[in-house]
């Protein structure tokens, strides 16, 4: 049995899905990192270097929810799964619901300002 608890707001993953999620973050930071050897490579223009917030916002969101316990496709659903994987189960409180809302609302926007940082250390890096 797990011993994580769904808690509004504050964790609505398990185990497997938190795994599920640093497998995300690893993905992410494999592609951010083929990216950036890529465009040093073939000696990219600056302006194309903007291209690598994507798989830099792929790995900050696995790595933000994994560190986070919360998914927050599951927070703006209404749906929690800290069982076994696949066993996903609905939010009953609408309180709860706007915790999980606005959590994952955060999530996001750390996520976002964490890949936007990263993305404008690599248009400022000189190659």
């Amino acid at each position: 049995m797990s011993d994580i608890q769904y808690i509004p707001g504050s964790c609505n993953i398990g185990k497997g899905e938190i795994k599920r999620r640093q497998f995300v973050a690893l993905i992410g930071l494999f592609l951010s990192i083929f990216a950036l050897v890529t465009l040093i490579s073939v000696d990219a223009p600056t302006s194309s270097r903007i291209g690598i917030f994507f798989p830099l916002m792929m790995a900050s969101v696995g790595y933000i929810q994994s560190r986070s316990k919360f998914c927050l496709a599951y927070g703006f659903a209404g749906t929690f799964n800290v069982g076994k994987m696949g066993d996903i189960s609905r939010v009953a409180s609408p309180e709860d619901r706007a915790a999980d809302r606005k959590t994952a609302l955060t999530i996001l926007g750390k996520s976002f300002l964490l890949a936007a940082l990263a993305t404008g250390v690599v248009l400022v890096l000189p190659f």
